[in-house]
């Protein structure tokens, strides 16, 4: 069975992500995909396993096998738990349905730490930009206020909302090169700092439902073979 089969004949669940989800769609936006696929049990008792991610096979399209993806969520990785948040579900069959309904039990306080470790490895590459060119990449700037944010407010209501809402055009002007960068970065640790303090008082567990998810994912290989 090729990648390509996996993705076509055994996605669980599929979403748009990107600036489509976030609300900061502009008429030049890229459409990105993301998804789950269950690959049939039978096919891991072979030597060759099946791949754990497989790029394709349209543009900007990438999908997780079920396990991979759930060890990433459980880890609690900004842009696989984003994923099971997307606005714009396209298609979820029951075991898609289920790993939806699973969206808490990925959740934890570890969040702040990678969710603040990722944006930490973004600003570092844009800090070069500066130094190199003088200016960021703009739209990379817009996407890690975005994502401060959004970890700011998971640890504040222990709800992950991908969405800007009322903060699209800030934002879009940030995309635009029209905010000054040191303003950015101090709104960068400004987030990075309410972050902070949100974690202290965080409604989150302080370890995700490891044993609720395996229990799904178990059940899921069992269905498949």
């Amino acid at each position: 069975m090729t990648p390509d089969e996996l993705v076509r004949d055994h996605t669980i669940y599929s979403c748009v992500m990107g600036s489509r989800a976030f609300g900061l769609a502009t008429e030049d936006s890229d459409t990105d995909r993301r998804g789950v696929y269950l690959a049939p049990a039978p096919l891991f008792w072979r030597f060759d396993k099946p791949p754990a991610h497989v790029e394709g096979p349209a543009e900007e399209q990438f999908s997780w096998e079920l396990e991979r993806f759930c060890e990433l969520a459980l880890r609690n990785n900004p842009n696989v738990l984003e994923c099971l948040h997307s606005p714009v579900v396209e298609h979820a069959d029951a075991l898609g349905r289920e790993l939806l309904s699973l969206r808490g039990a990925f959740l934890s306080r570890e969040a702040h730490t990678t969710f603040v470790r990722y944006a930490r490895g973004q600003r570092r590459k844009l800090e070069a930009d500066v130094r190199q060119y003088g200016r960021p990449r703009w739209k990379h700037a817009m996407h890690l206020l975005r994502l401060l944010a959004s970890c700011r407010d998971l640890l504040r209501t222990g709800e992950l909302r991908i969405d800007v809402g009322e903060d699209r055009e800030a934002l879009l002007a940030v995309k635009r090169g029209e905010v000054p960068w040191p303003e950015v970065e101090a709104r960068m640790n400004r987030l990075g700092e309410e972050a902070d303090r949100a974690r202290d008082t965080t409604p989150l567990p302080a370890a995700p439902d490891r044993a609720r998810v395996e229990d799904f994912l178990v059940r899921a290989r069992r269905a498949s073979v």
